[in-house]
């Protein structure tokens, strides 16, 4: 099997002649070697197409990127004036970059749920909190866990209980605000994110998510399924520079969170002012959980 050299495959583009010799004397990526006829940049022009396929091959997609480059920078040299680019080098250049797309997609996707995973949350939370310091808009983070889901393996099995994950996805991304997604934290916790909106409106998409899970026909899944989550909402409100970063944020959310589950479960807990208050039909409860972590 022909070895690419490491100085080969990671290096800069290479324009001379003496580098053009040395490649001549290895088997390019595809195992054929450089035609003698193919003098001076012809013959680096389809070296680097090689390349550029076995970097792609391998996911190394910004190396194949800069070969590609490359080679559309000899053919600009050759001819004097913008190329000609080959109909094959387009189709090559079109397949790396879908590829590279369906990489990065998969990347920050959770494969079980084709939810976004703890690494895009984390990410994109660390950039929402930053552009509130620029430009101040509300910002909604909720912790969604779903009530006693261990008794939901243990009765109906985990075949069931992955099938039920992937629902209960559905149903919370259903009718999310533009700009809102949803994140899977880790096991049965999910995470929304809804930026620019208003604290009202943020406890009411959370309500509606809450209650559309309750109200889904669990048993046509499993007789006897009955499936609900509850839920912590923390909240920047605009025009204030929030003080909590994404880790800090998340634990106000789970201290939210728990103030739900101890009142009752199958509840939105959120903050008005130094209240901890109840959204929607939950709200009649007496019992609050007061150990809740405060902004």
């Amino acid at each position: 099997m022909t070895v690419v050299r490491p100085d080969v495959a990671g290096s800069d583009p290479v324009r001379d002649k003496t580098t053009t010799a040395v490649h001549a004397d290895h088997a390019v990526p595809d195992g054929t070697a450089p035609h003698p006829e193919h003098e001076g940049n012809s013959g680096l022009i389809q070296l680097h197409e090689s390349i550029a396929g076995l970097l792609a091959s391998r996911g190394q997609w910004r190396q194949a990127y800069q070969h590609l480059r490359s080679a559309l920078d000899l053919l600009y040299a050759d001819q004097g004036q913008p190329p000609h680019v080959p109909e094959q080098l387009r189709r090559e250049v079109d397949r790396l970059r879908r590829e590279h797309a369906e990489a990065r997609e998969q990347s920050i996707r959770d494969s079980l749920t084709a939810s976004y995973n703890r690494r895009y949350l984390d990410q994109r939370l660390v950039i929402l909190l930053t552009e509130q310091t620029r430009h101040p808009t509300g910002l909604g983070v909720a912790l969604v866990d779903l009530d006693w889901f261990k008794q939901v393996n243990d009765t109906f099995g985990h075949l069931v209980g992955d099938r039920v994950l992937q629902r209960v996805v559905e149903l919370l991304q259903d009718g999310l605000p533009e700009g809102a997604f949803c994140a899977r934290y880790g096991g049965e916790e999910f995470v929304l994110v809804l930026p620019g909106i208003d604290a009202t409106t943020a406890v009411a998409v959370c309500e509606a998510a809450r209650a559309r899970v309750e109200r889904h026909p669990w048993d046509q899944l499993a007789p006897g399924l009955q499936v609900t989550v509850s839920i912590g909402l923390a909240y920047h409100p605009p025009g204030k520079r929030p003080h909590a970063g994404p880790e800090q944020t998340l634990i106000q959310a789970d201290g939210l969170l728990y103030a739900a589950k101890q009142s009752g479960r199958n509840a939105v807990a959120y903050r008005e002012g130094n209240q901890v208050r109840l959204a929607g039909v939950a709200a009649g409860r007496r019992a609050i959980a007061r150990r809740v972590v405060g902004y």
